[in-house]
């Protein structure tokens, strides 16, 4: 367990606090890119690390990441108007450009032309930029490292899909169960074999994870990314992918997981103490001398959270998780935890936590950071070739979470593929 201090250290994340000064130094997603090209505004409002700021795309094409106010009387800038260099406040008109340098401000230039006020009018603005569909920001200081181009990021020959939802918890419960791979026999599992029979349903065979067997082993080592995360599944040794290559949890706050396949990677941004915003991103390889269709923009859904009844939706793989971070409460009571031999993971990332947030104290750069363009390029952690015992493509395409997506006649001709060099139907 932690103490209340330890555990309020690890869960703060404010400007000046340790876990704070941390997350600052790492780009995270704020974004699907077509949010911004679906809203006529071209803005959206980003709440980020306990700060609240507006995103635009100027009609040039240029992204900024500003204060949420204007200077000058705490107007609403996501209403703003956006043009080609900039973003001016509807209120009075005053424009600011991505660095957030007030530009303009009209009736002060046509009455005191000589004051160069707005010369002296600066909002605080971070820096934005665009990969893979997705937004990513960077609050840190300068120099700024470079936009980690994780692999599933920048695959080619592949079908994208994003989900996003805000979760009402913090960061870490949602990161701790990356560091948890017996859950998966048992909420995944056992729980939803359980909410399908109170329900009167009869389980899919062959679907999802409703055939995870028991775990025997599980182990944990550390790397240059993070974590690497094992199990050894009752009917498998240590010769199978699962333990043999396993998968990465990406410091500090990335799970990434899949097969030959596709990989989904999972990010779980602070949005303040007590909220989550957290991006399922979802990538599905056409199989090799065949091709994915095109996508000219990848969509995105926010997640519901309830059904009708104002319950969690509690029969969907990652809606399971989500209900079991949020019961949690909004920040972990882990002074009253009791963890046993199954945690040995979590308690290995804790360690981490502290040594990287040590470093930064220090004045050194953590744990993933990138400054080298050609050590950049595609960075491609470890990952299991083939999952839970299948070498087969999935038989059809299983919704993840909750939320319709628009590229799922997309992803099951990408699935299909696969048909064609062997991998056949599982």
């Amino acid at each position: 367990m932690l103490t209340v201090e330890e555990n309020e250290r690890l869960t703060k994340v404010g400007p000046g606090t340790p876990m704070g000064d941390l997350m600052r130094r790492y780009w995270h997603p704020i974004a699907a890119a077509a949010e911004l090209d679906e809203n006529p505004f071209r803005t959206k409002v980003v709440q980020i690390l306990g700060e609240e700021l507006v995103l635009f795309r100027d009609r040039s094409g240029k992204l900024g990441l500003i204060d949420k106010y204007c200077a000058h009387r705490r107007a609403d800038l996501s209403y703003g108007m956006c043009d080609e260099d900039g973003i001016r406040c509807p209120y009075h008109g005053w424009k600011y450009d991505a660095t957030g340098q007030c530009v303009e401000q009209p009736f002060e230039e046509t009455v005191r032309p000589e004051a160069h006020f707005k010369d002296k009018i600066q909002l605080t603005a971070y820096r934005a930029e665009e990969l893979g569909g997705l937004i990513f920001a960077y609050l840190g200081p300068e120099p700024a490292p470079l936009l980690p181009r994780w692999a599933p990021l920048v695959w080619d020959n592949c079908v994208r899909d994003v989900a996003i939802s805000e979760l009402p918890c913090n960061w870490l419960q949602c990161q701790e169960n990356s560091l948890d791979p017996v859950h998966v026999e048992w909420l995944h599992n056992q729980f939803t074999r359980y909410v399908k029979g109170i329900r009167g349903q009869a389980p899919l065979l062959g679907a999802g994870l409703e055939n995870v067997r028991k775990h025997q082993k599980i182990g944990f080592d550390t790397f240059e990314y993070g974590i690497i995360k094992r199990r050894v599944l009752e009917g498998f040794t240590e010769a199978d992918d699962d333990w043999k290559e396993g998968h990465p949890i990406l410091f500090p706050h990335i799970l990434l997981v899949g097969s030959q396949f596709s990989a989904t990677l999972q990010f779980r941004v602070p949005i303040d103490d007590n909220r989550t915003y957290h991006v399922s991103y979802y990538v599905y390889r056409a199989a090799p001398g065949t091709e994915a269709p095109a996508q000219e923009q990848i969509p995105y859904r926010n997640v519901p959270l309830y059904d009708d009844s104002k319950r969690f939706i509690v029969d969907l793989t990652f809606n399971q998780d989500y209900a079991m971070w949020i019961g949690q409460g909004a920040v972990a009571k882990r002074h009253l935890e009791k963890l046993g031999e199954s945690d040995r993971g979590i308690i290995l990332f804790r360690q981490m936590l502290e040594e990287q947030m040590g470093k930064v104290q220090r004045g050194e750069d953590p744990m993933n950071t990138f400054r080298d363009p050609a050590a950049n390029v595609c960075v491609t952690p470890p990952l299991e070739h083939i999952k839970f015992g299948s070498n087969r493509r999935p038989a059809k395409y299983m919704l993840p979470e909750a939320g319709l997506s628009t590229a799922i006649p997309d992803i099951e001709r990408t699935q299909a593929t696969w048909d064609l060099v062997g991998a056949g139907n599982s």
